[in-house]
């Protein structure tokens, strides 16, 4: 697996995690034989022991930021706890989204039993409407929504999506089983279709402006073309 690495320094290194692959391994996990974590794949190709700085999901894909020292870490999350990092997020959901939509929602924090303040701000790219029947209904419709989440819940946006009625494509805890069915039967798309597609903050060791881009992965290069879907990073 070749990674994308969207930014380099001495301080800092932005890779492109793809879809299914965990950021690192629990302590004493039982998965760590059968399957490289990300932090394992960057040492495998750079050579570098790095530090994570934020999270993604499993199953999420996009840019994301590791420090070269552990001493590093703590500036580069104060951005995150400042609200002092723009994360820019894309997304495919069933339906026709709102043009613009403010999300304000608690969101189960890891103790389930505690829910704890969740924003999110939605915007719609594009639609579809498919000549697919998905139960019930004779077809089928989609949009692709560019999402800032103003808060770092765990899978806020997946929860979000689903609390306004549009799940995102590929989402199996959250989703629509019936639209991933019909995802996977007529185009093969298995993977869920959120990205971390940008990062924008002031570098806090350098001052300088990042604007990191994480480029789409192949399933949805594909979507973008069945769809005739502009690429909003490009």
């Amino acid at each position: 697996m070749s990674l994308e690495i969207i930014y380099e320094d001495a301080y800092l290194l932005c890779v492109t995690k793809p879809n299914n692959v965990l950021v690192h391994h629990a302590y004493h996990s039982r998965n760590m034989a059968d399957e490289k974590s990300l932090l394992q794949l960057v040492s495998e190709e750079t050579g570098l022991k790095v530090y994570p700085i934020h999270r993604l999901d499993r199953k999420t894909s996009g840019a994301i930021l590791l420090a070269k020292e552990k001493e590093y870490v703590a500036k580069f999350q104060d951005l995150f706890t400042k609200n002092q990092i723009q994360k820019i997020y894309y997304g495919v959901v069933r339906g026709f989204s709102p043009s613009t939509k403010r999300i304000d929602s608690p969101v189960k924090g890891r103790d389930a039993n505690v829910h704890k303040e969740a924003l999110t701000e939605l915007k719609t790219l594009a639609k579809i409407t498919l000549d697919i029947a998905v139960k019930p209904y004779d077809s089928s419709r989609y949009s692709l929504i560019e999402l800032f989440p103003k808060t770092g819940r765990m899978h806020q946006l997946r929860v979000h999506s689903n609390k306004i009625s549009h799940p995102l494509i590929g989402d199996a805890k959250y989703g629509d089983k019936n639209h991933d069915m019909m995802f996977e039967q007529n185009f093969g798309f298995k993977n869920l279709f959120l990205h971390a597609g940008k990062l924008e903050f002031i570098h806090p060791y350098t001052q300088e402006t990042l604007i990191l881009k994480s480029t789409f992965p192949t399933d949805w290069i594909q979507l973008f073309e069945k769809f005739n879907w502009k690429n909003p990073l490009e």
